[in-house]
């Protein structure tokens, strides 16, 4: 009889878990580098914008000021990064400020997969209505006139 590793069953029993919910609906709780949770059951009322990146990625490197100049000029909006290359969690989050990600910093493990999935291209940003639904949800680069138009907080 095999045995499986704890840390590889309770992955399997989070996939599964996250497998039961439908997509669009599914609740997260993140714990940022600042050791914050970012959960998305508090967020109830906000637009939520969930950027997936890794240091190795041009084109996430190339949106992450856009992000960032977008999160200082709305700050109802809330703005968390997930890092898909955090093997190395102190040369991640340096390489983060360096290139303006000012705002929360998930540092992407199995938990964390299990819960938001794997992205199947980065960069990949994924948008929370108030309510809590996913109205997008693609790899695509992002700049700040798009967050603005589909978070419906267009300049006047």
């Amino acid at each position: 009889m095999e045995t499986i590793p704890w840390k590889g069953l309770r992955a399997a029993l989070l996939a599964l878990v996250a497998l039961a919910v439908p997509p669009g609906a599914q609740a997260f709780v993140l714990t940022d580098t600042s050791g914050k949770a970012q959960r998305l059951a508090d967020f109830k009322g906000r637009w939520v914008v969930v950027n997936f990146w890794a240091t190795w990625c041009v084109p996430c490197i190339q949106e992450i000021p856009e992000i960032a100049a977008f999160r200082r000029d709305h700050r109802d909006v809330v703005v968390i990064g997930v890092a898909i290359d955090a093997e190395d969690a102190a040369k991640t989050r340096a390489f983060a400020t360096k290139v303006g990600h000012d705002y929360p910093l998930v540092l992407s493990n199995d938990a964390v997969e299990a819960q938001l999935g794997a992205p199947k291209a980065l960069p990949t940003t994924r948008i929370y209505d108030p309510s809590g639904k996913v109205v997008y949800d693609k790899p695509a680069r992002v700049d700040r006139r798009f967050l603005e138009s589909t978070t419906q907080h267009g300049r006047a």
